[in-house]
Parts: C-alpha cells; structure tokens; sequence
C-alpha cells in the first residue's frame, strides 16, 4: 500500500498536532473572551448597586426633611413647613429615580457570558461545515 501524499502536504500527526494547537489557542482566547465579558457584567452589577446605595442615602434625607418638616409645622405658625415640605418631596422623588435607575441596571444583567457563548456555537458550526466539506 503506497501513500497518494505529495512532500508539500502535511502528514497525519502533523494535521493532529496542529488540530490540537489551534484548539488549544481557541480554548485560551475564549477563555480570556469570557473573562473580559464576565468583568465587564460585575462592573455593570457594581454600577447597579451603587444607584441602589444612593436611592437609599436620598430616602434617608427625605425622612430627616420629613422629621424636620413636622417638627417647623409644629413649631412655627409660619409658612416655613411649606418650604420644609416641597424639600422633602422633592428628595422622595429624587430617591425613587435612583432607586429605579439601580433597579434597571441590575435587572438587566445576564449571568452567562453571551459573546463567548455566541463564538464557541460558531465555532462548532465551522468546525462541523469544514468536516463536512472535506469528508464528502
């Protein structure tokens, strides 16, 4: 039985040697692919919890305004409370935004790391048409 394999065209082992170094590589960077994503998604996450931070400290304020707004209503017979009151108000509104803006930002985060996800199933779908088309 003679080989049909010309010099210039690579050997069996050099073919499987090959395969196993590019597959290698393509496991590493779409290692480094997932873990650029996945730090990409905890920033997102920090940022979430960060608005949610100053939802909180906001409605915090807008309790002490409110404290203080009732203690002006009680004290005073002045339309100061008035002003106490609008500020109070305002703070609540304040809060609510932030509170809603961090609620948005952590909602809309996705515990997998959909690029990489997305390139490994391309990956498979090349390597299987590449298979097809050298083994009619």
């Amino acid at each position: 039985m003679t080989s049909h394999r010309s010099p210039s065209e690579p050997s069996t082992a050099e073919l499987i040697s090959q395969l196993a170094n590019q597959t290698s590589r393509l496991v590493r960077d779409e290692m480094r692919l997932a873990q650029a994503e996945l730090a990409a998604k905890a920033k997102q996450g920090g940022m979430g919890v960060g608005f949610l931070g100053a939802g909180g400290i906001l409605a915090l304020f807008g309790l002490g305004s409110l404290i203080a707004t009732g203690i002006l209503a009680l004290s005073l017979v002045v339309p100061a409370w008035v002003a106490a009151l609008i500020v109070t108000l305002v703070l609540f509104i304040a809060a609510g935004v932030a509170a809603l803006a961090g609620k948005k930002k952590v909602s809309d985060l996705s515990p997998a790391p959909d690029r990489t996800i997305d390139n490994v199933k391309q990956d498979i779908n090349t390597v299987k048409e590449r298979s097809h088309h050298d083994n009619p």
